[in-house]
């Protein structure tokens, strides 16, 4: 049941209380008129839209009080932190303002002013020509996009290449502002890129030890295709994952490939097996042509020293015949009796008179040689 209790307290106003005659005139001694009391209206409830615009009145405390929290908590919401690995971009009424380093900041509170933190130092990492999911249990599944990987050499053969690329922002106004979609654009930057590396090389190449070449060409040209984007990013790595030709003439170039990696083992042998012996052989002539010259010198001075002692004696010789025979007589006597490699015979002078002087050479011939002997000692 609706109530209207504006005009229920208005009748309730207008009708004279039960105690007091109506029309009573107020004055000295005849009493005044009391406001009227309310009734009971057979349990109602007090009027509940009173209370609501008593706490709504814009001349009320509670309004004030509610308007300045609401005020206080807009202000506070321009307090932002920057992250250690982010960098803050600030943005007056959608427009470029100014770029903030990491800790605690504060701008104006939206819509005035917004703030963007891209995080600069993460490596983000775009995939062409594959696209790989993590699985449970750690393992990593593979799924190829031939659309994306088949290629062109310069050869004129079809390869699939698959390969990934590392990135991170540069610069962060170019990134947010230059372009949309930033990690389509490096993606399809990347595939252009590699089809015009792979396109100036042989498939020979891209297959086998040309890799490390193609990954630093494509790396450099991708840099220059994003510079000329304004792109804001720098390109941190190429990594080629696969290289395979089509499936139809997989084996037969897996067999080409084989070849040219025993090829490159024999040859790598060959060449470890030159600088080992080459060194040694070098080592070895260098020791026999030092030999050679401390020999040669050594007999040059023996020569000199026997020369100069020649001499020496040939003086003294003159000087006094008789005693240099004999002097050198000694000497040499004493220098073949004392050879230890000489076998010696002594006879008494009357039993070597009646000896025939023949020497056994036959058995001096099979004789082994005799040990050397202790100065002094004779047989």
């Amino acid at each position: 049941m609706n109530w209207d209790w504006d005009k229920l307290q208005e009748k309730r106003q207008r009708q004279p209380r039960p105690d007091s005659g109506e029309g009573k005139a107020s004055g000295p001694g005849g009493g005044h008129n009391e406001p009227p009391r309310r009734r009971d209206l057979g349990g109602l409830p007090p009027d509940p839209l009173r209370r609501v615009r008593e706490f709504a009145a814009p001349g009320g405390k509670t309004f004030w009080w509610l308007a300045g929290g609401i005020f206080v908590l807009w202000v506070l919401s321009g307090i932002y932190i920057v992250e250690p690995d982010e960098e803050g971009v600030v943005l007056l009424f959608g427009e470029y303002n100014r770029s903030v380093p990491p800790g605690p900041h504060y701008h104006l509170p939206f819509p005035i002013e917004s703030v963007d933190t891209p995080k600069v130092t993460q490596v983000q990492r775009v995939e062409v020509g594959f696209r790989s999911s993590a699985r449970s249990g750690g393992q990593t599944q593979v799924r190829a996009v031939p659309e994306e990987a088949s290629t062109l050499t310069g050869d004129e053969n079809i390869v699939n290449v698959q390969f990934s690329v590392q990135y991170k922002i540069r610069d962060a106004v170019e990134y947010l502002f230059r372009v949309a979609n930033q990690a389509a654009v490096v993606h399809s930057a990347a595939e252009a890129a590699m089809r015009e590396v792979i396109g100036t090389s042989e498939i020979d190449s891209a297959l086998t030890d040309g890799k490390l070449k193609i990954q630093d060409d494509a790396t450099r040209l991708l840099q220059t295709i994003l510079d000329r984007y304004e792109v804001g990013v720098q390109v941190i790595a190429v990594q080629l994952q696969d290289v395979h030709p089509p499936q139809d003439v997989i084996e037969a170039f897996k067999d080409v490939a084989s070849a040219r990696e025993d090829k490159s083992r024999i040859i790598n042998e060959a060449e470890a097996y030159r600088n080992e012996i080459l060194p040694k052989a070098r080592g070895q002539a260098a020791e026999m042509v030092n030999q050679a010259q401390a020999y040669r010198a050594t007999r040059i001075r023996i020569a000199e020293g026997e020369a100069g002692r020649f001499a020496a004696v040939l003086a003294e010789y003159q000087k006094a015949k008789d005693v240099t025979k004999k002097r050198l007589y000694y000497e040499a006597m004493e220098e073949i009796l004392s050879s230890p490699d000489m076998e010696k015979i002594i006879l008494p002078q009357g039993t070597a008179d009646r000896t025939l002087p023949l020497l056994p050479l036959d058995v001096l011939g099979k004789r082994p040689a005799r040990p050397a002997q202790q100065p002094g000692k004779e047989n």
